[in-house]
């Protein structure tokens, strides 16, 4: 039951994060606050990014139950009042605040499987959390995308409400206790600065190439501050009697090869959906809505190998998937960067089936692929963490996932401007002279000529080929790193069956 609930609580987090990419048009514009339409996604992803190294060390100290009933019942009430939001302001402060749950309850539900099952169960449980997460950041759009269609955008946030109470009421009764938790300690100095310091990283990968340049006093003052805060930073924890983030992590090659996997993973999901469906629109003419439905590919093959892996892992151990994993991946994204760009196709919105295919097929190799690491890598990093630090080690994967999926949108993004500027040069010189040189031209294609149109989605259609082939090569980077993972064997020990013990309710001679 409060695997269950675990699983919901997730679910609402993870499609919430990206629920807005469909609504996000309409709310603004409905809100009256179309210059801050950044901020509706940023506000969410800071809070949460900031708040999951808080929360996997504060639930180590104060117990998994209570951190994840916090959590819950603040995304919850930042879900209620995004929906009633009457202005973009009051939007954005409910999103913040949103944020701040999800970062409370996702790591929080990774790092409880590991308090509620065996070593040797975690990989299975873990298979079941990933295929939930990659289900719920998925389907995000599309759900946002079928209740404005046919309903209004508040039900996006409102429906987030029933899933928690039935979270809350299924993990509310029983939850595992702290295992060797100093409850009177927590490091504020090293919170606060690894805080400021998230804040910072985030905010110059967020808007960076896009509210100011890359090369500029802006982006070099924030590298300086970004680089005098990690110094700070590691200077504090080395004095802390609990620090947040403990030194002694970067000794465990586990911890460092699991954190490698999921900042890469994060970096190739983000960049791999945002401009798959952005593909997917503009060159082969679909709807938002279909572009979401087709999306489905990629969940359906996360799926299979999430839930695959995480059962068979004990018998074939984590080197195959961590090595095959990646080869997927760049299978996957070369199938789709085959796909060709034919703007008679696109002027007259209709897709050969040959394309479609071959499209729908890529999205379900790469997601194979990505469904072949995550829940077989935090497994692997649970079974080689000290129960009391579980949730400080399960939140510092988790954070590098988020991390990497911010870097990831900022580093597809300065890859396919690059390369679109150079294509409309050669093929569309006129609207390269008159016009932005980035994906901004999508914006102006209504006022294009059939000739105009058919050269700039041609241009852009080849961009994203490259840079599905740029994402596919930095993934098969990673079964190098698959080649050289370790792990210690999953064992049994006392810590964790007094924790099982405690979940059971009974004591030591039973």
């Amino acid at each position: 039951m409060i695997m269950l609930g675990l699983c919901l609580a997730m679910l609402a987090a993870c499609f919430d994060g990206t629920i807005v990419g469909t609504i996000g048009s309409v709310l603004a514009a409905d809100l009256n606050g179309l210059e801050l339409y950044a901020w509706m996604t940023t506000a969410y992803m800071l809070c949460e990014t900031i708040m999951i190294p808080i929360a996997g060390k504060l639930s180590d100290i104060y117990g998994r139950k209570k951190l994840f009933l916090i959590g819950l019942t603040i995304f919850t009430v930042g879900s209620l009042f995004a929906g009633m939001s009457t202005s973009m302001e009051m939007f954005i402060a409910c999103r913040a605040f949103q944020g701040l749950g999800g970062g409370i309850l996702i790591p929080v539900a990774t790092a409880a499987v590991a308090d509620l099952y065996s070593p040797s169960d975690r990989a299975r449980m873990q298979g079941i959390l990933g295929a939930i997460f990659g289900i719920g950041s998925g389907i995000g759009p599309l759900i946002g995308g079928y209740i404005t269609e046919f309903s209004t955008w508040h039900w996006c946030f409102y429906m987030n409400v029933p899933i928690a109470i039935a979270a809350g009421l299924l993990t509310i009764k029983k939850f595992p206790a702290p295992v060797g938790g100093e409850r009177s300690k927590i490091d504020v100095k090293g919170l606060v600065a690894l805080s400021v310091l998230l804040l910072d990283v985030l905010l110059l990968f967020e808007f960076g190439g896009s509210e100011f340049e890359w090369v500029s006093a802006t982006s070099f003052a924030m590298i300086a501050i970004a680089l005098a805060l990690v110094v700070v930073f590691v200077l504090v924890e080395r004095k802390a009697e609990n620090p947040m983030l403990a030194p002694h992590l970067i000794k465990n090659p586990t911890v460092i090869m699991g954190a490698i996997f999921m900042f890469v993973f994060g970096i190739g999901m983000m960049g791999a959906m945002m401009y798959a469906s952005m593909f997917s629109i503009y060159v082969m003419g679909l709807t938002v809505l279909e572009a979401g439905e087709w999306s489905l590919a990629m969940i359906a093959g996360m799926m299979i190998t999430s839930i695959s892996s995480g059962a068979l892992v004990n018998r074939t151990g984590y080197k195959p998937w961590l090595i095959v994993g990646p080869v997927l991946c760049f299978i996957g994204l070369f199938i789709m960067s085959g796909v060709s760009v034919d703007p008679t196709m696109v002027i007259t919105s209709s897709v050969a089936d040959t394309y479609m295919w071959q499209y729908l097929g890529g999205m379900f190799v790469l997601g194979l692929g990505l469904g072949c690491m995550m829940s077989v890598v935090m497994s692997a990093v649970q079974n080689s963490a000290k129960p009391s630090e579980m949730g400080m080690t399960t939140s510092a994967v988790n954070l590098m996932r988020s991390v990497g999926s911010t870097m990831g949108t900022a580093i597809f993004a300065m890859v396919i401007n690059s390369k679109l500027s150079g294509e409309l040069l050669s093929l569309a010189p006129d609207v390269y002279a008159n016009y932005p040189h980035d994906t901004g031209v999508l914006n102006y294609i209504a006022t294009f000529t059939a000739d105009q149109y058919g050269n700039v989605i041609t241009a852009f259609g080849n961009s994203v080929n490259f840079t599905f082939l740029v994402g596919g090569t930095i993934l098969l980077c990673l079964a190098i790193v698959g080649i050289f993972f370790k792990v210690r064997k999953p064992d049994v020990d006392e810590e964790f069956e007094a924790a099982k013990m405690a979940v059971e309710g009974r004591g030591p001679e039973e």
